[in-house]
């Protein structure tokens, strides 16, 4: 099944993209990636004779893969032109909706200003300033007392 899988996925590459590059990987998918479209198409065993899992994503801007948006499963014994319909069809619907980090109307009435983003880090809980910080002022302080020590002791 897994050369089929393969010879399958490097016959839908070339009616689907004239740039792309073709992996397995270690659990038998082969993966069809798109990068100058920004997507992904990945074809799995299903354990039915002759069915095929096909799962269509977005590759973001750092080259990572996105986890799928779309997925069905279709048979191999039907002709490679319906199977790049079914993948063309799964990539429409990848591409319907909104990019991943796409960005988001804020929630409250303000607006945010241009250029900035958020960390994904979780939003404090009302301190100012955390225990890492005030560790470093302390030491930063031990070093200027020790120092301040060391100047008098000279004198």
């Amino acid at each position: 099944m897994s050369a089929q899988l393969r010879e399958t996925a490097g016959e839908l590459a070339e009616l689907l993209w004239r740039e792309h590059t073709l992996y397995r990987e270690r659990s038998g998918t082969v993966v069809i990636r798109g990068s100058h479209v920004e997507r992904w198409i990945s074809l799995s065993p299903t354990g039915g004779k002759d069915q095929v899992l096909i799962r269509a994503g977005r590759i973001l801007d750092g080259g990572t893969t996105a986890p799928a948006r779309s997925e069905t499963v279709a048979s191999l014994a039907v002709g490679r032109g319906e199977l790049a319909a079914v993948c063309r069809r799964l990539l429409a619907e990848t591409a319907a909706g909104p990019a991943p980090g796409a960005a988001r109307p804020p929630k409250s009435g303000r607006s945010r200003k241009a250029g900035a983003r958020r960390t994904g880090r979780p939003a404090r809980g009302g301190r100012h300033t955390g225990l890492t910080s005030w560790l470093v002022i302390l030491a930063v302080l031990g070093f200027v007392a020790l120092y301040v020590r060391g100047v008098a002791a000279g004198l």
